[in-house]
């Protein structure tokens, strides 16, 4: 029997080869209509046997393309207009969005075949793709995704790839980025002066200059990158210098997995996750035949391992001699990503030697993704390039809420009916630059996701400049949330807890209700509120951001404010350079002059790495912590230093003693790394026990665990262990970083509880 059906079809349709796919499977059960794409995503319309339509939908939804996320599929009968094909037929531009916007995505093996092949005309063509691979988020103007809509609008496509989009028996059918050397974008090499260096093989001559030891600034899919041989000290010491990065560790991109091998070691989940479509940086341990510049990540235990995810990538390792880059992005100190050819040629000038440019426009920077598997889960550092800005689905309608996130690792998240939109990576909101470029990707996802401007939610800190920012939109309503809150609510939501759990919450900082810095906490609640339950005693930061800046400062007034004239001995027989300064701190501390209160896990860590000399001043933020941590073996269970617990209002969390022993062992000239690893212990115990006195009987037995200082492999996994062997269920984030990229998502999420909350008062009232 002939029937007739229409189907809509949502989630991430776009851009991943979904119209061609559509059509073959047409073309398969001999069905005859038209697809095309739309404001809403796919729509479809069907005429033939019944059967035959029946088995177009499952294979609809169980074989779709490999970059296609269907959420809904709506089939609906109708009539029959005797149409005799399939066809693909232009998009309607017209109604509201409801489009999930498709992601950028690694180089598939099908065109690296090509573009390897002497025979094919796209033989070593650098910016070959297809309906499976290719750049997406970061060349959309306009939706729907059409080619008229993004950067490839500027390269008319010539008889050969024109032959390819319209045939729909080719890979290449309608992909919108579709190019080839002669009608498609082409790289050029710059001297440092930005003028154009004759040469007839840019990528080759760019590989010949790496190999010599110099620094080339590359214009990839996202941005510019700042390159050299990664086996190359001086090349790598040269980069620092010119960088003004002393110490951070820097991303290496290796040639193929089996490069990446010889200096790192690589598991089966991570061997996934590093060849995945969306191909971030992937923390891993070093190898032991680790062979690579030791300027790369000193002193480090691990490294930072990306593989080639555009085919420039690809080309630039045609030599064996060149076999691992560092690939670093460009930008300056506390700068948002470059991606713009006149703005890397004015801010790199001095850094990079030459660059690798070429003329398809990035429309929507993004940053590479940064994971890393702690205690066999899924760890994200930085959620970006690849996963952004695919959406999360949630159990309830967030439409209207948009989340402004923090001022550290900013991201920004948008509710629409019951996804949620976490924004790329933006950075520190601390100039004007930044800003800008947050403004900018905010105000083209606010106008592609289509979501009514109702509820603006930022961090309570009064000093954010999300303060200020949010003053530029027009909104309805803006909710102030708990820094830490955020931070909890977002596992909560990732997870579908739904009552009240626990909350640890390990962080560098965060406004506190009471006007101090919380940042090592026990919560009880749920989205919609919590109680304190716990803290961390707290101790000065005199100076302030100086004293974050400079642990040495930290370590020398929590060793005063705890110990008194002891603390103040043991402080200047530590940092025996440091006498006077030392007096003035003390004074600060006393008149309370530029003196905060704080009690969090990051600055307790900065104190213990400065008293033990791994990390006076930090050159970096986190530092401090991370160069601790390094010392610390995740597979040892060490003996704790004693702390106490304070019952006195609320249940404190003292470390008094531990900080006077460490600083003892200090002076007696203890093994460094055993006492990194007593103190992450004692960390770990001070929690646990801290939970184990708030409990109640009958209250929950979850558990969620987030804050920056959770990326900490030691802590994550003995606090989950500790924990579930007292029969707790254990929950981190797994989709958003638990440090400050998540908080945005948090946000939202507490926002949309309170308004929840909110309506259900109001309903009750009325009846």
């Amino acid at each position: 029997m002939r029937t007739a059906v229409k189907i809509a079809v949502r989630g991430r349709v776009q851009g991943v080869g979904f119209r061609p796919f559509v059509f073959g499977l047409a073309d398969t059960y001999l069905l005859s209509g038209t697809v095309q794409n739309n404001m809403d995503g796919v729509k479809i319309h069907l005429e033939g046997e019944s059967v035959a339509i029946q088995h177009f939908l499952s294979d609809l939804k169980n074989k779709a393309p490999r970059l296609a996320k269907i959420t809904e599929i709506l089939s609906l009968e109708t009539e029959m207009v005797g149409v005799n094909d399939f066809r693909i037929i232009p998009s309607d531009r017209s109604g509201t969005s409801m489009l999930v916007i498709p992601i950028d995505s690694a180089v598939c093996d099908e065109c690296l075949k090509e573009m390897n092949d002497p025979e094919d005309f796209r033989f070593h063509y650098p910016f070959i793709n297809c309906t499976q691979c290719g750049p997406r988020y970061t060349i959309i103007e306009e939706l729907p995704y059409d080619r008229p809509y993004t950067s490839m609008k500027s390269f008319p496509m010539c008889e050969d790839c024109q032959k390819e989009y319209d045939d729909p028996t080719n890979r290449r059918h309608h992909a919108q980025p579709i190019a080839c050397p002669k009608c498609g974008p082409k790289v050029r090499l710059l001297d440092q002066s930005g003028q154009k260096r004759v040469s007839e093989s840019p990528i080759k001559d760019t590989i010949d200059l790496l190999k010599q030891g110099k620094i080339v600034a590359i214009k990839g899919i996202g941005g510019y990158h700042l390159a050299c041989d990664a086996k190359n000290q001086e090349a790598v010491m040269t980069l620092r210098s010119r960088k003004k990065r002393p110490n951070r560790p820097l991303a290496v991109m290796a040639s193929s997995i089996a490069t990446a091998r010889e200096h790192a070691e690589i598991s089966v989940i991570e061997k996934e996750i590093i060849t995945s479509p969306k191909s971030p940086i992937l923390v891993l341990k070093k190898h032991k035949q680790y062979q690579l510049a030791e300027g790369v990540a000193p002193g480090m235990g691990t490294i930072g391992v990306m593989l080639p995810y555009s085919p420039l990538h690809h080309l630039l390792f045609a030599d064996p001699e060149l076999s691992c880059l560092v690939m670093t992005s460009a930008n300056p100190s506390g700068m948002p990503i470059l991606y713009k050819d006149e703005e890397a040629l004015q801010y790199l000038e001095g850094i990079a030697d030459f660059y690798l440019v070429h003329n398809r426009e990035i429309l929507h920077p993004v940053d590479d993704s940064v994971v890393q598997i702690n205690d066999g889960e899924l760890d994200f550092l930085r959620r970006s390039r690849g996963y952004v800005p695919d959406p999360f689905s949630t159990t309830v309608d967030v439409s209207g809420i948009v989340a402004f996130g923090g001022q550290q690792k900013t991201t920004f998240t948008i509710g629409r009916n019951e996804q949620i939109f976490v924004g790329p990576h933006i950075g520190d909101l601390d100039n004007i630059e930044t800003t800008q470029h947050y403004q900018q990707e905010l105000n083209h996802l606010l106008k592609w996701i289509n979501t009514p401007k109702s509820v603006a939610v930022i961090d309570a800190h009064p000093d954010y400049h999300v303060q200020k920012l949010v003053k530029e939109y027009e909104f309805e309503e803006v909710i102030e949330v708990q820094h830490h809150h955020a931070h909890m609510a977002a596992v909560l939501d990732e997870h579908h807890i739904l009552r009240k759990a626990y909350g640890i919450i390990l962080d560098g900082t965060g406004y506190g209700n009471d006007g101090n810095i919380w940042g090592f906490e026990i919560f009880y609640g749920d989205c919609a509120e919590f109680e304190r339950a716990a803290h961390l005693t707290y101790t000065p930061l005199p100076g302030s951001e100086k004293c974050i800046r400079e642990p040495w400062r930290n370590a020398a007034a929590m060793l005063i404010s705890l110990h008194g004239e002891k603390g103040l001995q043991l402080a200047k027989d530590i940092f025996t350079d440091k006498a006077l300064e030392i007096e003035i701190l003390k004074r600060m501390i006393e008149k309370h002059i530029n003196t905060i209160q704080a009690g969090t896990c990051g600055r307790l860590f900065d104190a213990v790495s400065a008293l033990c000399g791994v990390t006076k001043v930090s050159s970096y933020d986190g530092e401090a912590a991370i160069r601790l941590a390094e010392l610390a073996d995740e597979n040892i269970i060490y003996e704790s230093y004693p702390f106490n617990l304070l019952d006195k209002d609320m249940l404190t969390i003292d470390f008094s003693r531990m900080i006077e022993e460490i600083a003892l062992d200090v002076v007696a000239g203890k093994n460094t790394a055993n006492i990194s690893g007593r103190f992450h212990e004692t960390v770990v115990q001070a929690i646990v026990a801290a939970l184990e006195q708030v409990y109640q009987d009958g209250a929950s037995r979850n558990v969620v665990l987030s804050g920056g200082s959770m990326h900490n492999r030691y802590l994550r996994k003995r606090i989950s262990t500790e924990l579930r062997e007292r029969e707790f269920t254990v929950y981190f984030s797994e989709k958003v970083p638990c440090n400050d990229g998540g908080l945005s998502y948090g946000q939202l999420v507490v926002a949309e509880a309170k308004r929840s909350a909110k309506e259900c008062v109001l309903e009750y009232q009325r009846k």
